[in-house]
């Protein structure tokens, strides 16, 4: 779907300071748990095949896999992330996937016609919302475990941060801009014939222009990386420090971490990410526009493929 393939800038990536699509979220904790969640729960928007239902199945049990690599549990706190991981992959699976599935169906017409950049940003953006629901469900429990992380949790919270970073300055900073281009364009047209099939010279040569024409910024992205780790860490400092009767706001300051990861408090990365998001809209609008009759039934069938799939997860009772 559009949003699976957005070229050149991967919309729910940027927007929510993502790799790889969907990964890196929120609080250390929310990271990993709404991590491994929301990565699957997309990824059956845009990949779905059996290997994704086992996938999204097994989330709870992925899920607390990597958030046990960030923050190596006690067996207290192994527990309690089990019975909140599995409570909260009920009620994606109840509430969510159907949600998912009717926005693909929606979908359907609309690729049987030529396209505006408004359309595609209006996806986008119900996706986005789609997310930050989802995080926000995850608020309350989130706001516990962060106030029983250890010291020592949080230094390997940050060891971890570090790992990435540096995997981020050598994959975007240090690379040369040629191998950067390359790999954009690379990921750009995999997605897109995902949905189409098979591109044509003229629609590749088009995917190459788009990908120039981004705006892509690594620096203006590394910094907020960085800002969103460190008002993760600082948070989640305060809610470990604290005694138990002095957090009364714990919630509060979650969901206000939360909102701040969705919405960065930086005016430049905001005004970047607007931008981008437009020129990312515009660059899907060129490309659909461009596709034949064929290619356009091939996305319908696709998406329908996609929605079924969808509400086959929704109906089961925890697989």
């Amino acid at each position: 779907m559009w949003v699976a393939m957005l070229f050149p800038v991967n919309f729910l990536g940027l927007g929510l300071g993502l790799k790889n699509r969907f990964a890196r979220l929120i609080l250390p904790a929310v990271r990993c748990r709404f991590r491994i969640i929301s990565l699957l729960a997309v990824a059956a928007l845009v990949s779905a095949c059996s290997a994704v239902k086992i996938g999204y199945n097994q989330a709870p049990a992925l899920a607390y896999l990597s958030l046990d690599g960030y923050a190596n549990f006690t067996e207290t706190q192994s527990l309690q992330v089990k019975a909140d991981l599995s409570r909260l992959h009920a009620w994606h699976r109840q509430t969510q996937l159907p949600a998912y599935a009717d926005l693909l169906q929606k979908m359907q017409p609309l690729m049987q016609t030529n396209i505006t950049p408004a359309q595609v940003c209006t996806v986008a953006l119900d996706i986005r919302r789609k997310l930050l629901a989802v995080a926000n469900q995850t608020v309350p429990e989130l706001a516990v475990l962060a106030s029983t992380l250890a010291p020592e949790q949080l230094q390997q919270l940050q060891r971890k941060f570090a790992l990435g970073n540096a995997d981020y300055r050598k994959d975007f900073m240090d690379a040369s801009p040629a191998a950067v281009r390359s790999k954009r364009y690379e990921q750009a047209v995999s997605r897109a014939e995902q949905l189409y099939g098979r591109l044509d010279t003229q629609q590749l040569k088009r995917i190459a222009l788009l990908v120039d024409q981004s705006g892509l910024n690594p620096a203006l992205a590394y910094a907020e990386r960085l800002r969103r780790q460190q008002d993760t860490l600082k948070t989640l400092r305060t809610l470990a420090s604290s005694p138990q009767a002095a957090r009364p706001d714990m919630h509060a300051l979650t969901h206000a971490l939360v909102e701040q990861w969705f919405e960065s408090p930086n005016a430049a990365h905001r005004d970047y990410l607007e931008t981008t998001t437009q020129q990312a809209c515009l660059s899907i609008a060129e490309l659909h526009n461009s596709t034949t009759p064929a290619q356009r039934q091939k996305a319908i069938d696709v998406l329908k493929g996609y929605a079924q799939d969808l509400r086959a997860l929704a109906s089961q009772n925890g697989g």
